[in-house]
């Protein structure tokens, strides 16, 4: 097992980002590696971490402003070669047909629930493991 992942999260809410570092802690489940974040508030800084690699998960926050995680989801997995998974935060469980139309692997609510967004994070780094063996 790799001794970290590296976990893009982008929210233009600092408070966003915060709750996301504290519901995965360490690591979200026991069977997956620690994990590290770059964090980024801005779209073009999503870009620019994306295009330097080793991202193996995104966190991209469908509420933020002026560029929404849905748009920027859409958009990395049409323009990088080998986009990471994306777990997508949504405003509202209506609102995952949005996630579905982004091409999200997985999607959560807002506000961060501890438990369902380490369960899913947790999901995606194995997905990602399962993969890059």
């Amino acid at each position: 097992m790799q001794p970290t992942a590296t976990v893009l999260v982008y929210s233009d809410d600092s408070n966003t980002r915060e709750q996301v570092r504290l519901a995965t802690g360490r690591r979200p489940a026991t069977d997956v590696p620690q994990v590290e974040f770059i964090e980024c508030a801005t779209h073009a800084a999503v870009i620019k971490e994306l295009d330097r690699g080793g991202i193996d998960v995104c966190v991209l926050d469908g509420e933020a402003v002026p560029s929404g995680g849905m748009g920027i989801c859409r958009q990395i997995k049409d323009e990088i070669f080998d986009c990471p998974p994306v777990l997508l935060l949504i405003g509202r469980p209506q609102d995952a047909w949005l996630a579905t139309w982004s091409r999200a692997d997985a999607a959560v609510t807002l506000p961060v629930e501890p438990v369902e967004f380490a369960s899913a994070l947790a999901g995606l780094l194995r997905r990602k493991r399962l993969l890059s063996a």
